[in-house]
């Protein structure tokens, strides 16, 4: 199941969906969008419904016995050892208010491994992904992280600052903002395309759920990079996401660390 030929055929048809699903938000982008609040406090619209509405059903249409787990709709299982897992909109805030960093997430997973991970970022008409052993795409060319060694040339990246720093990561957090170049909150699943694609060394999001973590894992490790939770674990159920170019990530998780032992 995992041959090279029947990745190919996941990632493209994976990337063709995540334009679709991208053409669908697209038509609700551009003002503030009404929104209803989720059993959890988060915000979901029209536009999410629609857009997973559409990726479960070209997914189920061309692949009938793969499972699918989706942020808006829920998890429903197949037969075969294949699981796509969707994020319609990722930054559903940032969409909202007219922002255009929010993305399309698709992942995959084979016998429980995430081998493909698609990142389109619709209003920004740009997209990254990437398919075990074969590399990261950055729209037509290849993507790669950079070479920066020294924190103190790193930019660090987050969705929200304040979260972050009220977090079980203060003080190492402050710690890591001390040694860095700058910090900048370009967040959600942007933040780390752009350690992906080498424009950024850090991106460190407190909390993450599986969907939005599923296509990162896949995308960073092909670009020459690393994404873990904050304690260092492997894997998109950790609850948190660290993406780095790899060269500066023990030393992140360090200083994250702290005093206090783990996060």
């Amino acid at each position: 199941m995992k041959d090279t030929d029947f990745l190919r055929t996941l990632h493209e048809t994976a990337l063709a969906l995540a334009h679709a699903a991208g053409e669908v938000t697209l038509a609700h982008f551009g003002a503030r969008v009404p929104d209803e609040a989720k059993a959890d406090g988060s915000p979901v619209t029209r536009a999410d419904r629609e857009a997973e509405t559409l990726l479960r059903r070209r997914i189920r249409e061309r692949f009938p016995d793969h499972g699918i787990l989706g942020e808006e709709f829920g998890e429903e299982t197949g037969t075969a050892p294949v699981r796509w897992i969707l994020d319609p909109i990722d930054g559903t805030r940032s969409f909202m208010r007219g922002v255009p960093l929010y993305g399309v997430l698709i992942g995959i997973e084979v016998e429980g491994e995430p081998v493909v991970g698609v990142a389109h970022f619709p209003a920004l008409g740009e997209t990254v992904s990437a398919a075990r052993g074969q590399g990261c795409r950055w729209q037509e060319g290849e993507a790669s992280v950079n070479d920066v060694e020294d924190l103190s040339r790193a930019v660090v990246l987050t969705s929200d600052s304040e979260m972050t720093r009220t977090s079980r990561l203060c003080p190492g957090w402050l710690d890591l903002l001390s040694e860095v170049d700058y910090l900048r909150s370009w967040g959600d699943a942007y933040g780390h395309a752009l350690v992906a694609t080498g424009r950024a060394e850090i991106m460190i999001d407190s909390v993450l759920s599986p969907w939005d973590a599923a296509p990162l894992l896949t995308i960073l490790e092909e670009a020459g990079g690393r994404f873990t939770d904050l304690r260092g674990g492997t894997g998109i159920e950790g609850g948190s996401g660290l993406s780095t170019n790899g060269r500066l990530h023990d030393r992140v998780l360090a200083l994250l660390a702290g005093s206090g032992g783990p996060y």
